[in-house]
């Protein structure tokens, strides 16, 4: 076959494979690689250090596939139901982990699928396929290969299906015929994600500083979350989903037919009490195979205190209590804050503080019982834990 049948065969073949979206881009640098190189130099990645780790890699595509000519782009979408509001006691958890899997098990199901009628069309081919964890830049290679723009949210948006739906690359050292790359902006004078960001995490149309990003708190950052952050967080447990629920492009999504991303109950919202009592085994068995694991335990439950905290409902005392006396400093660092927004729980704190030995959770209690004292919230001035990896 010639490229441009090769193309057309290999556009069917991700259908098949039970893939959305499909457009296909030359292997080159990236477009954007000066862009993002200040953005690290910014330190908006905040401990994120694997990117700047491997900067040098995302400068070509290479890095990922050896001899790589053509880059096979590749949309999900998950877009579902719409979210439901949080009542006291719960809190929200972005959309796309509201499923049963995690959608890295999925797509990389779906790749494998692909990868193999890929090899039938193009003998003798090499290829990778990737979700998310090689160097390479996705987002700019998905505007390179037709499939969207990159919105003011920093997000790829295309017109049908707004930007509900998650990205994967598959590399082949075989030149294609390529799609044209998008050249059109279509968010126009539009300002509704950057003005609904609770944390003025956008610097900037298309610049984020993740260190404020919701999404980055509550998932990649281990340690504790800056005080001045925290109430910004409102109900958000896990990952935030603000600047995609205002944007008029995800009116226009399709909900996905992907079985393993329609919603179940108990994530839309979660409820936080009961989260305090699991250990970490049968967090594991609960949340293993979920996005939720990213976090892990110690980072669901510090998110889980805060937002208790933000709600400041008494009926969750008896679990910011189970979290005060946790075995992880991080846990009784957030819930000793949360238990200072909420009236009367001096007892528990003073109790805790004569028993802590870590100086950073005793400086989160005693924030907290200055703040309880004077009916404010705290306002550590202590150091704040720094951010992940």
């Amino acid at each position: 076959m010639n490229p441009s049948e090769s193309a057309q065969s290999i556009k069917n073949a991700a259908r098949a494979a039970g893939f959305d979206w499909c457009g296909i881009c030359p292997a080159v640098p990236p477009p954007g690689l000066e862009r993002f190189h200040q953005w690290l130099a910014s330190g908006y990645h905040g401990e994120m250090q694997w990117l700047e780790n491997r900067r040098t890699a995302y400068a070509n595509p290479q890095s990922v596939l050896e001899g790589a000519r053509s880059i096979v782009m590749l949309a999900l979408g998950y877009s579902s139901r719409p979210a439901a509001q949080a009542s006291a006691g719960q809190g929200r958890v972005s959309r796309y982990a509201w499923g049963t899997r995690d959608y890295h098990d999925v797509i990389h199901q779906r790749l494998r699928w692909f990868r193999e009628s890929v090899e039938k069309i193009l003998p003798g081919a090499t290829v990778r396929g990737v979700v998310d964890t090689a160097p390479l830049l996705e987002r700019e290679f998905a505007v390179l290969a037709g499939l969207g723009w990159q919105g003011k949210n920093t997000l790829v948006l295309n017109r049908n299906a707004g930007s509900w739906f998650f990205l994967a690359a598959l590399l082949v050292d075989v030149e294609l015929e390529y799609d044209a790359p998008n050249q059109s902006d279509h968010c126009g004078t539009c300002r509704a994600c950057l003005d609904a960001c609770p944390t003025d995490a956008f610097v900037a149309p298309n610049l984020l500083d993740a260190t404020r990003c919701i999404s980055y708190l509550t998932i990649e950052l281990r340690g504790p979350i800056p005080v001045e952050l925290r109430q910004p967080m409102g109900d958000w447990v896990f990952g935030c989903d603000v600047c995609q629920d205002v944007c008029p492009w995800n009116r226009r999504a399709p909900e996905t037919g992907v079985a393993d991303f329609h919603p179940v109950d108990e994530l839309n919202p979660i409820e936080l009490g009961e989260l305090f009592s699991l250990d970490d085994e049968e967090f594991r068995t609960r949340f293993r195979k979920t996005p939720l694991w990213r976090a892990r335990r110690r980072g669901i439950l510090r998110n889980a205190a805060i937002v208790l905290g933000n709600q400041a409902a008494r009926d969750s005392i008896p679990a910011l209590t189970l979290g005060l006396n946790d075995f992880e400093p991080l846990v009784r660092g957030a819930s000793a804050w949360a238990l200072g927004q909420i009236d009367d729980c001096n007892s528990a704190l003073r109790e805790r503080l004569d028993l802590e030995t870590e100086n950073e959770v005793i400086e989160e209690i005693r924030d907290a019982l200055a703040a309880s004292s004077v009916g404010t919230p705290a306002t550590s001035t202590s150091p704040q834990g720094r951010r992940r990896e």
